[in-house]
Formats: C-alpha cells, sequence, structure tokens
C-alpha cells in the first residue's frame, strides 16, 4: 500500500482490494452512525450487521459476540455509552481484549496546513499511561502506520519542552529507555525521538530556531501523547479550529473497533469504518 495523502485514499484502496468487511453496528439509531455505515456500505467496503433493542447492555453483549465467533469484522458503536460498550469488550469471559494486552485509542488527521497525514494515540482510553501501556501505545502506532503503508514511521514523543524532567515529569525518564528499546527493533521499523513539543515533531522552522537536533527533523508520522487531556485537547482543537478530518480505532483487540464520540461527524465516523476495514 502507498503511504496515504488524504483520508478518501483508504476509501480508494478499499475499493480497488474489492472485499467487504462485516461491520457489527451497536444501536445505530442516530443519523450520523446511519451515514457513515449506509455510505460505506454503498462505497463497497462493509456489509453492516445492526445490533437494537431496549437492553444497552444486551446489545452491547450481542456484537461483541458477532466479532468473537467470527461473524463480524468491526464493532462499531452507535447510539449508546461507551461505557456499555466497553463492559462488553472487556468482559474476561465473553470479551474480544487480547490476551496480554491493553485498549488504547489511535487517531489519524488529515490537516489542511500539513503536508502528510498525522497519527496520534491516546485521546479516548487511557487517563496516565505506565510504562508498560506506554510500550504498547508505541507497538500499536507502529503496527497501523505499517498497515498504511509507512514504511517507517516517525515517531515523537509528547512533552512540553524538549527537556528531560525526571523529578517534575517522570515519564520522560522512560522516554529514554523508549528510545533505546526502539534502536534494538522492540517497536519494528521506527524512527523515535523526544521529548519533543508539538511544534518541533512537526515544524522543521521551530526545529532550527531552537537549536534542537531530531531524528524525526519536523516531519512526525506519529505523536504518542503523555496522557489523555493533552491527546483529547489535541484532538479536539485540530477538529474546531483546524479543520481537520479525522479517523480512529481502538487496539488491542481481537478486531478493530470504532467507538467514536457522539460529537464526532458523520464523516469521522465514515472514514473510521474505513481505517477498521484496512
Amino acid at each position: 500500500m502507498e503511504p496515504l495523502k488524504t483520508l478518501n485514499d483508504m476509501v480508494a484502496f478499499l475499493q480497488q482490494r474489492g472485499d467487504r468487511k462485516r461491520v457489527a453496528v451497536v444501536c445505530p439509531n442516530d443519523a450520523s452512525t446511519r451515514y457513515a455505515v449506509e455510505k460505506g456500505k454503498e462505497m463497497g467496503f462493509i456489509e453492516p450487521i445492526y445490533v437494537d433493542g431496549d437492553d444497552k447492555d444486551e446489545c452491547a453483549r450481542r456484537a461483541v459476540a458477532l466479532v468473537k465467533n467470527g461473524e463480524a469484522d468491526i464493532l462499531m458503536k452507535g447510539l449508546i455509552n461507551t461505557d456499555n460498550v466497553l463492559r462488553a469488550i472487556l468482559n474476561k469471559e465473553h470479551g474480544i481484549l487480547r490476551p496480554g494486552h491493553v485498549l488504547t485509542h489511535v487517531a489519524m488527521a488529515e490537516i489542511p496546513r500539513y503536508e502528510k497525514i498525522l497519527f496520534f494515540t491516546d485521546a479516548a482510553v487511557i487517563p496516565v499511561p505506565t510504562p508498560e501501556q506506554r510500550r504498547q501505545q508505541v507497538s500499536y502506532m507502529t503496527y497501523v502506520c505499517h498497515a498504511l503503508g509507512i514504511e517507517e514511521p516517525r515517531i515523537s514523543l509528547i512533552h512540553c519542552t524538549e527537556k528531560v524532567s525526571e523529578k517534575t515529569f517522570p515519564y520522560t525518564k522512560d522516554y529514554m529507555e523508549i528510545i533505546a528499546e526502539a534502536q534494538t527493533g522492540k517497536f519494528g521499523r521506527c524512527i523515535i525521538d523526544g521529548p519533543l513539543d508539538l511544534k518541533t515533531s512537526l515544524d522543521q522552522v521551530s526545529l532550527r530556531e531552537k537549536g534542537i537536533k531530531s531524528i524525526i527533523n519536523g516531519q512526525a508520522d506519529a505523536l504518542i501523547f503523555p496522557d489523555i487531556v493533552a491527546g483529547n485537547v489535541f484532538y479536539k482543537t485540530i477538529t474546531l479550529f483546524g479543520y481537520a478530518k479525522t479517523a480512529g480505532v481502538l487496539q488491542g483487540v481481537t478486531a478493530p473497533v470504532v467507538m467514536s464520540s457522539r460529537a464526532d461527524s458523520p464523516e469521522s465516523k465514515y472514514y473510521s469504518l474505513a481505517l477498521a476495514a484496512i
């Protein structure tokens, strides 16, 4: 697969590939979910399976069971609280969390003033990642980037400055360990650097003006945020003020999960289905 330039490139790739993924849609009663699903069906890359009813928890359990039993390839949240769906996903006996893995959210964005698609995590699931959770986030990010045609993704570990501060920001010490592990090939083929702030990760001029040398060189493909607050604020800001188009899926599960917010646009849900299908 060639590296993406726009989110529509995902749809073109899926149409060329020619297969349809079965999507278990939990409580598809809102207009934006219906729009996304029907458009995905019309464009030829998904086939929806609607799971509805009065008992939300039961709907979530039924949809997850379809995935677990191999009757659906993707799970999608409709007009239902996230907690209801997560309970079904994380159920130890009947859920779809992969053994030894953590649940996290990977998003991608087409931003008008950035030259390529930008990936980032985690804006939706893990409040404050532990060192092990952060390493899994890096692994998932590498996997998603590879699946979307980026052979050697440049991954930036985000901080408010480029300095390690073990006392004030203890996770920055962990950043250095992750970089060392990446150099041994632990995360597959990728380039990792940090701590870097947002501008030095994404803008070569800012990098030069601050006199910082980085192998990412202001051209990051992906950002690992320190916590959910930073990731979520970034996500909301680029969509509200930056006119970004976005998509996102949950990772760590046996099949991709589209867990969009009720505030996400119909277009975002549609592109999330395309990402999940890939």
